[in-house]
């Protein structure tokens, strides 16, 4: 087993791909960095943070950019955001089988702030454009910074969520939260509440992820290729459905205070086990509860 978490986004890269299928886009020798990070006496990326470029996956061509969390977390900024809406660009004219970001970020550069926010919106705008071109998107989180801020609403923008345990899922950050709503609301320092309430299991469990895989590049790749070619609509019927999704899991667990208490409700046997359980665990587990009559919350 190779773990997908200790790896950088050029060894996922090599990994997952097809032996040396990859292609660079922009990569280091292009030196195309932060306009921004020199004029704030911050040391520059050559690649800004992401790779970005075209490879085979089990033979069929797909376009793939990869975050580098070990500069910045993987945070957004100007160079960075355009890397990858010019991916996302690049599929509509080369139509891939899919278009594969593998997710490692704290959100938007700090650094960069406008031009970060900016950024995050023109990827937001041109991962749809790409859907709707019938382009699958598939977002694969399993880096170590867990994939947060704006990368985590781009995520939940895509076809499909591919996760690991070790990956984690939200909008806000912990740090975040309890800056803003103090430690009473959400503790940052726990680390088993941080990863119960934004780790793989749970956003699997809660629907968030459409595959839960082990820490393994292999069970990413395979993963991957299952999905290759396959799409979501993106209609007003399908947003509605996920509005009507939402507003169902707002009723029946709006007044939960853990992930335990959701777990519970939502018929999770031994949620206390969850955890600890391995990846195949969880999905037999979500199956069973799925097959089983509702009751009202």
């Amino acid at each position: 087993m190779l773990s997908f978490a200790e790896l950088t986004a050029r060894e996922r890269v090599t990994h997952l791909l097809d032996a040396a299928s990859f292609h660079e886009i922009l990569g280091p020798a292009e030196r195309v960095v932060s306009p921004h990070l020199a004029l704030l006496g911050v040391p520059s990326a050559f690649d800004d943070g992401v790779v970005i470029g075209s490879g085979l996956l089990a033979g069929q061509p797909v376009l793939l950019a990869a975050q580098e969390g070990e500069f910045m977390g993987g945070g957004v900024g100007e160079v960075h955001g355009a890397k990858l809406v010019g991916l996302f660009q690049r599929a509509l004219l080369h139509r891939p089988a899919a278009v594969m970001v593998l997710a490692e970020s704290g959100g938007v550069r700090l650094h960069e702030a406008n031009a970060g926010l900016i950024a995050v919106s023109e990827v937001m705008r041109a991962l749809l454009a790409v859907r709707a071109a019938g382009i699958p998107v598939l977002m694969l989180i399993g880096g170590a910074n867990g994939c947060f801020g704006g990368m985590g609403l781009i995520a939940r923008c895509a076809d499909w969520v591919v996760m690991s345990d070790m990956g984690r899922l939200a909008m806000s950050g912990p740090e975040v939260i309890e800056s803003s709503h103090g430690v009473e609301e959400f503790d940052s320092r726990d680390r088993a509440l941080v990863w119960r309430t934004t780790g793989g299991k749970h956003r699997y469990l809660t629907g968030d992820c459409d595959v839960l895989v082990e820490d393994d590049v292999a069970q990413f790749r395979s993963a991957a290729v299952g999905l290759l070619g396959q799409t979501r609509p993106l209609s007003l019927a399908a947003l509605e459905a996920e509005h009507a999704l939402l507003t169902e899991r707002l009723t029946r667990y709006g007044d939960c205070r853990d992930a335990l208490d959701i777990w519970q409700r939502a018929g999770v046997p031994e949620p206390l086990r969850v955890t600890d359980m391995e990846a195949d665990d969880i999905v037999a587990i979500k199956a069973l509860i799925e097959d089983q009559p509702r009751e009202p919350a």
